[in-house]
């Protein structure tokens, strides 16, 4: 759900606090006109930050470079991506922005030909551009819609981000790589609540483990071990608000018949312990949960 919120006519800022989605999810989206020399940074961020400048302009830091970033284009910052953002002194730009992340997150980023190495977007036309834009917008301007419904517009944006991008990758060169990683995430899928290896995954994929697991971090941006620990937390977070099962046996729904080994790794992704993260996530509260 939606808990915060600012508008006004010179920013609009939403924080999107609904963390059931898996494969895509949102965190904050927003539109601001800017005052000049308006700077943040520098800072890293724990997720995909995306901006479109609407008008104005301003300038990037990253890389070690410095980016100038004018009307009809966006910056993409990555998770880990240390950076500074600043508007122009006397044409301060208007942006509209979107945070978001998850594990289809970094494919559609990839096909927008975007990186923490190339973090700049161009559209492939100005209406092109217009298409994203409105997109986007319309994100930040249904704040009060569904989950769903706002979560089904961010998997439109980032097909429109991918779709309007001038360094859009094709998508034939992806083909046979990309067979290889869906029949690896859907064996993850079915069988992430048993003690499964990188080597059985591979071995499904008809790969060897290197080779495995270099395809599957170009593809979806981290380790196979990651991406099995992140998706075995994402359901146990989802298990500990939708439940009342206890933590032991949310831990061996997950494959961990270590209770203490589970809430280690659990706070190691989410920050807090199960038991923390359940007082604040239970989504009936009023039933007690062991």
């Amino acid at each position: 759900m939606l808990r915060e919120e600012k508008s006004s006519d010179k920013l609009k800022f939403h924080v999107f606090r609904d963390e059931r989605f898996i494969d895509l999810n949102l965190y904050q989206f927003g539109w601001e006109r800017t005052v000049p020399n308006h700077s943040y940074g520098p800072h890293a961020r724990n997720h995909y930050l995306f901006h479109y400048v609407i008008s104005g302009r301003g300038l990037l830091f990253a890389n070690e470079q410095e980016y100038n970033i004018t009307p009809g284009h966006g910056f993409l910052l990555s998770p880990g991506q240390v950076s500074t953002y600043r508007a122009d002194g006397a044409d301060p730009w208007v942006y509209v922005w979107l945070e978001f992340d998850g594990l289809r997150a970094h494919e559609g980023v990839h096909l927008a030909g975007l990186s923490a190495a190339k973090p700049i977007y161009t559209p492939r036309s100005p209406e092109a551009g217009k298409m994203l834009e409105d997109e986007m917008m319309y994100i930040v301007n249904h704040s009060a819609a569904s989950p769903i419904h706002l979560i089904a517009h961010g998997f439109l944006f980032l097909d429109t981000l991918a779709q309007c991008s001038a360094q859009r990758r094709s998508g034939g060169e992806r083909r046979v790589r990309d067979f290889y990683i869906k029949e690896a995430l859907t064996f993850i899928e079915q069988n992430y609540q048993r003690d499964i290896s990188i080597e059985e995954i591979a071995a499904v994929s008809g790969l060897n483990r290197s080779y495995f697991g270099k395809v599957f971090r170009d593809a979806v941006g981290e380790s196979p071990q990651a991406y099995l620990l992140h998706y075995r937390m994402a359901r146990a977070a989802q298990l500990l608000k939708e439940t009342r099962l206890s933590i032991g046996e949310i831990a061996q729904q997950v494959s961990y018949d270590n209770q203490l080994h589970f809430s280690r790794a659990f706070k190691n992704v989410h920050g807090v312990s199960p038991r923390e993260y359940r007082s604040t996530h239970l989504i009936d509260p009023d039933k007690p949960a062991r």
